[in-house]
């Protein structure tokens, strides 16, 4: 079984083709990094004029990689949610068009979900596991029990880690992409308790019931901290310092919240036949401290700890493609009438919270 792969949710063009044994036979991805850089961020309008440009040829050279005819496919499946709406459209449009033309199952595909799905291509983990889902749009706590079935426990209730990431990258006058920037900034720290010493950061939400999240707050203290420096340009010691300090805080955040889940996970799910699995997935899951912080807490329970491949965190096609083989054993196939859509919770049944929780 053989699945097309199209993504275009956001500001990467992607294209792939998998097969059902877990083979990556093609993954193409163009970024848009150099489009958006002079903004600073992602402009939905330059995001899809690019998707408009590029697809045609990524779509083509994924086929060509896998030594691949159009009518040798299994299936198509293309992002349909949730995202920048004029990227999702386009790339629906030509899984639709494609799927149509071969006479071939469609696949609508939730982003969530294939982000989720991804440590089921690389690891061949079984249901269900924790999932922390962490990128630019969304920072949730689920279970996933299985192709479909979700149980969200906890999600952020204003800004998502990714967001908060790139926009205090931002303030310490750190390029875009913000977060991989501030990794390295923070690798150039020279004196690490001293930095955690001058820049103390908040850690909101920290030894409250639950698995929301709050990232607003330290933002606002990113600023303020910054705002406190002597005028002028920053110095790279202080960028190093305070870059540092907030990685640091990142972590132990995420580490608060997260062993809340994983005691619910181990109460709820005690006869699972596999040994208990937290899996961290989404673009932030690039993050080494992150990762690292994540393994040592699922160390200490007694759980594995899964994260993709670098390449397979930030989006792509192949986590697409992925999603629709999934979906295809199950026969979960969908018409080509299916709208597009800018929001689509994986759990649709969860209660909502306040803020942007409402999202969720």
């Amino acid at each position: 079984m053989k699945v097309l792969g199209i993504e275009t949710s956001c500001d990467e063009t992607a294209a792939a083709v998998v097969s059902d044994d877990g083979t990556i036979l093609s993954n193409l991805v163009l970024s848009q990094l150099e489009e958006h850089k002079a903004f600073g961020g992602v402009v939905p309008e330059i995001a899809s004029r690019a998707h408009l440009d590029h697809l045609d040829r990524l779509i083509k050279g994924a086929m060509e990689e896998a030594n691949l005819n159009f009518n040798e496919l299994d299936g198509v499946a293309a992002t349909c949610g949730p995202g920048l709406i004029g990227g999702v459209m386009i790339g629906m449009m030509a899984g639709k068009t494609i799927a149509a033309t071969h006479n071939l199952p469609f696949l609508a595909i939730n982003h969530l979900e294939a982000h989720a799905l991804t440590p089921r291509l690389t690891n061949q983990v079984s249901f269900p596991y924790l999932t922390l889902l962490v990128s630019g749009g969304h920072t949730q706590l689920l279970v996933a029990e299985d192709v479909g079935v979700y149980r969200r426990w906890g999600t952020t209730i204003d800004d998502a880690l990714g967001e908060c990431f790139d926009k205090s990258a931002k303030l310490m006058g750190l390029p875009y992409p913000g977060g991989p920037n501030l990794e390295k900034m923070a690798q150039d720290c020279k004196n690490p308790n001293e930095a955690i010493k001058r820049f103390p950061l908040p850690t909101p939400l920290k030894g409250r019931k639950g698995c929301d999240f709050s990232f607003s707050g330290l933002k606002t203290a990113v600023r303020n901290t910054i705002e406190k420096l002597p005028e002028g340009d920053l110095k790279p010691d202080d960028i190093a310092d305070l870059a540092y300090s907030f990685q640091i805080t990142i972590g132990n955040i995420l580490k608060d919240r997260t062993q809340n889940a994983i005691s619910q996970f181990l109460e709820t799910y005690p006869h699972s036949a596999n040994k208990p699995t937290l899996i961290v997935c989404g673009g932030v899951a690039a993050n080494k401290h992150v990762c690292n912080v994540l393994r040592g807490l699922t160390s200490e329970r007694n759980m594995d700890f899964i994260a993709p491949p670098v390449n397979l965190c930030s989006d792509n096609g192949a986590m697409i493609a992925w999603a629709g083989i999934e979906r295809l054993k199950q026969n979960m196939t969908d018409p080509l009438t299916i709208a597009a859509r800018p929001r689509w919770p994986l759990d649709p049944d969860a209660e909502k919270r306040p803020g942007g929780g409402v999202k969720a």
